[in-house]
Formats: structure tokens, sequence, C-alpha cells
């Protein structure tokens, strides 16, 4: 089966495409798309790897669902388009780089100058049907993107995966945490910040001092 995304992402994923699984979930969200409003648009669904290849991995942020109000969603976990309305969970992302770096919030809520820095942007679910958070879970796009991210644990090393709130932890089970860093901190979402545990995790701060521990590059974040 063949599916448009990325070379490098395509030659690792390429088992999934062929298992059974992957039909099936094709087939779903083909008939999704085609019978409902879905978003991403279509040709933003593998945005996250065709933005961010195999090799350039640095960092891995996981998300659950993409948005799933108008012109919101563009491939990339927590990301809106440019001239979107920021949501509350990219505003608290913001505030905290703003407390942890000093850098200011900015006017764009798009996150592709990170995805292009190395920063895989990866929602765990790829597609969603408008105004129904979680309605394309539980189909096989999680089997799909726990693939993804077992290849970075297994064929990288030192790559910082930061896990926010108890699904991404849970996802988070397949990393080696013995030659990755592994960050953890509460949901960035009001609900969850408001109880402590998002605001001074300094996630952005510590992701760098790591990376360029490692003679890598830091992000600009």
């Amino acid at each position: 089966m063949k599916v448009a995304i990325e070379p490098s992402w395509q030659q690792r994923l390429q088992a999934e495409f062929e298992k059974p699984y992957f039909p099936k979930l094709t087939e779903f969200v083909r008939q999704e798309y085609a019978t409902q409003r879905c978003y991403p648009p279509g040709k933003l669904i593998f945005n996250a790897f065709d933005k961010c290849p195999f090799d350039e991995v640095k960092v891995v942020i996981l998300g659950q669902d993409p948005y799933h109000n108008e012109g919101q969603a563009n491939g990339l976990s927590f990301s809106v388009n440019d001239g979107i309305t920021k949501p509350p969970s990219l505003i608290n992302i913001f505030k905290e780089i703003q407390d942890d770096l000093g850098k200011p919030i900015p006017k764009s809520g798009n996150l592709e100058r990170w995805a292009v820095q190395g920063v895989l942007l990866l929602n765990a679910t790829l597609t969603v049907r408008a105004h129904q958070a979680g309605s394309h879970q539980n189909k096989g796009w999680e089997t799909f993107t726990d693939a993804a991210i077992k290849h970075i644990s297994d064929e990288k090393e030192d790559v910082v995966f930061l896990l926010w709130g108890a699904y991404a932890q849970k996802k988070g089970a397949i990393i080696d945490d013995s030659k990755h860093l592994v960050l953890k901190s509460k949901h960035p979402s009001p609900m969850a910040a408001q109880w402590g545990g998002w605001f001074g995790n300094k996630h952005f701060s510590q992701t760098n001092a790591y990376l360029k521990s490692k003679g890598l590059p830091e992000i600009d974040w």
C-alpha cells in the first residue's frame, strides 16, 4: 500500500502500511472525509512527518487529537495556522517559554518553525471529526504513531521526549529512557495547569541544556 509521506518515514513505516489494520484505518478516514467535516485538511494528515524527517528528529512533543474547530488543525500537535486565535493550551505553552527562557509570546501559534528545527509535533490520532474530540480514536492511528515513536526510540539516541499529561505519559511507555531524555509534567490545558505541575516545569530550558550537552544545536523556542 502506497501512502504519500516524507521518504525517510516512508522507509521506516512501510511495514505498518502493509499490516491489516492500516487499510481499515485508511478506509475509515476516507469515508469520514467524504461524508463529514474533518481536520486537518487531507494533505496535512502526515504534516508532522513531512516537516520533520526522521534523521532530523531531536525532540518529540506528543499530543492526543488534532484541534477540532474550523481552521485550527495543521497536522502539527498544539500548533495552529497563522492568523488563528491561539487555543488555551498553546497560550500556556508560550507563557511557560516566556517564564523559562524570557522569550516574548509570539503573534503566531504556527509551530512549523519548531518542526523544521527537529521537533516532531506528533498527535497520537492524526485526524478528527469537526467539533467531536476523540472521534477518530481507537481506529488504528494509535498503533501507527506508536510504531513511529518506537522507531525513534530504537534507532536514535539523545532525543528529548516531552510528555505532557497522563495520556502522553502512558504512550511514552515504549520509549527507552536509558538513551533518551524523557521529561514529564501536567498537560498545559487550563484545567490541568491550574492545579499546578505545568507552570515552572522548565522543559524548554532543560531540553536545550540536554541537547547542548550532547553537542547538538539547541531549539529556538
